[in-house]
């Protein structure tokens, strides 16, 4: 288990840095080696009873910002309003990405579980816009807000404008050098549901991806 990365926490809720290829809940595989288990070890060396709740997750391959409510009612206070929270991700993509632009599809889902863009409204909307912060010819270095999360909804749009996030082989790329998928959860802002505070909290850009930019 590594260090728990706590980017803000009080009260009622706690903020984490997930590290990559980390489950954020338990699976049928898996039932310990999770963020959830973390974050429950380590509320309950404060008070054996201490609980803490899921209000949502990210992709084992992803890295970055994770809520987890303190009681069932943040939970649903965080949940009934999860439309208003602004997610923002920074993504090394392959290629060069030059100007913004946002993708919106019908996502669906085959027998293997791959998910795919369609035209078919029988799917679940999503709605994804981006923008470079950085480009060279191999990589591009990019902030994506997500305005619908829908499961691997990134993933799907970046490999729909052929620039795929470096490392993610199961979404089309071809570039694997730091053994991990390139996206991280990178800003979260929110209206607190207690204190009515317009929370804003952001972490850095994984130094791994500049590196790889810094790479001609």
């Amino acid at each position: 288990m590594q260090k728990l990365k706590i980017v803000y926490e009080d009260k009622y809720l706690i903020v984490v840095n997930k590290p990559h290829n980390l489950l954020t809940i338990a699976t049928e595989r898996e039932k310990l080696r999770t963020l959830y288990h973390e974050v429950l070890t380590y509320e309950q060396k404060k008070h054996k009873n201490n609980r803490i709740f899921i209000v949502h997750r990210l992709d084992k391959e992803t890295s970055g910002l994770v809520i987890f409510a303190k009681s069932q009612e943040i939970k649903e206070a965080l949940q009934n309003n999860w439309d208003e929270v602004k997610r923002y991700y920074v993504a090394l993509l392959e290629g060069k990405v030059e100007k913004s632009g946002e993708i919106k599809s019908y996502l669906k889902e085959t027998k293997t579980l791959l998910t795919y863009s369609s035209n078919d409204k029988k799917g679940k909307f999503a709605f994804t816009k981006y923008q470079p912060l950085q480009t060279q010819n191999k990589f591009s270095l990019v902030e994506i807000q997500i305005l619908t999360g829908r499961k691997n909804q990134i993933r799907v749009h970046m490999q729909d404008i052929k620039h795929p996030i470096v490392g993610d082989v199961k979404y089309g790329s071809k570039y694997n050098p730091i053994k991990k998928m390139c996206l991280t959860a990178q800003k979260l802002e929110f209206i607190h549901p207690i204190t009515k505070e317009n929370l804003k909290l952001e972490i850095d850009t994984p130094k791994e991806y500049l590196e790889l930019l810094e790479k001609k």
